[in-house]
């Protein structure tokens, strides 16, 4: 496997195909419920017209009935692009999403299962789209694989520790470089979007709230004192795509900002916890009400 898949990508490709042998297979925040779009640049072309979706597994949907394995991209036709198609009613839909997807994916070949190689997704933005949504950025030096593997897989050895947090200031990477690194790669791969499609609406969808602000719970399965470090890196990666967006007259859709009250540990959660769940989503990816909020925060930036 070339590179940690989860929680962005697919966790593993064993674990993937093990889930899907069913045919059907910042501080930023605005508040709950209320997500954010910094003004985009001025688009004249319809919204209806053609929409491209490009993006990871949080764009994707792994396991959300139906899940497409063709590729090994795992994207289910109930994936919020999918959603976001059918409200606007577009002449043409173009989903190209594919977990394990990171910002070079975009640009560059991705090599998912076996000899499966995806083609890059920017070939599908033409001079004629006239919507485009991206969710990218997490997979980037494994920043999300750090937390959802690398912290859980720590958490017998100190469970009421913080042996995650210790070990990255020990051993690294710095949170604060990484981001950084992230947010300049995005703002490269949005700024080639711009220029493949200069009319289009170009909408940077943000990452949900994993961790929670307060308390710990199984679904989320850190050491106590690594539950702090998880909200770093999920407020800093909504920080990161924030300003990628800003820096290029992109919308933003802050889905961090949206998610408030349904992290992976509480009642009602929009993101998986450790286990998986055939038929409804792959452990730490978004279930079916997690798309249904892309979705609307989505339409409702692109109709403003």
């Amino acid at each position: 496997m070339r590179r940690t898949l989860a929680p962005v990508a697919a966790v593993a490709a064993a674990l993937l195909l093990a889930s899907c042998t069913h045919s059907n297979a910042k501080p930023l925040a605005t508040g709950p419920g209320s997500p954010s779009a910094l003004p985009s640049a001025v688009s004249t072309a319809d919204p209806t017209g053609r929409y491209v979706a490009l993006g990871d597994s949080y764009s994707a949907g792994p396991l959300i009935p139906t899940t497409d394995l063709a590729g090994g991209c795992a994207r289910s036709d109930h994936n919020y692009p999918s959603l976001v198609a059918d409200e606007l009613n577009v002449k043409e839909f173009v989903d190209v999403t594919c977990s394990g997807a990171t910002t070079r994916d975009i640009t560059h070949v991705q090599p998912t299962f076996g000899d499966a190689r995806i083609p890059p997704q920017i070939r599908k933005v033409t001079r004629g789209t006239s919507l485009v949504t991206i969710g990218i950025g997490g997979n980037d030096l494994d920043l999300f694989g750090t937390l959802v593997q690398s912290c859980t897989r720590l958490r017998s050895s100190d469970p009421t520790g913080a042996p995650c947090t210790e070990r990255l200031a020990r051993n690294g990477p710095r949170v604060p470089d990484v981001v950084r690194t992230i947010s300049a790669s995005v703002a490269g791969v949005l700024r080639l979007i711009h220029q493949r499609a200069p009319d289009a609406q170009v909408v940077v969808v943000g990452y949900p709230r994993i961790v929670p602000d307060t308390g710990t719970c199984k679904a989320m399965s850190l050491a106590t004192g690594d539950y702090a470090l998880g909200r770093r890196i999920n407020r800093s990666l909504d920080r990161a795509l924030h300003i990628a967006a800003e820096r290029t007259s992109s919308t933003y859709v802050d889905m961090y900002a949206a998610s408030r009250g349904h992290d992976v540990c509480s009642k009602d959660p929009w993101v998986n916890g450790i286990v998986t769940q055939r038929q409804r989503a792959l452990a730490f990816h978004p279930f079916a009400a997690g798309m249904r909020a892309d979705a609307d925060a989505v339409l409702a930036a692109v109709r403003r």
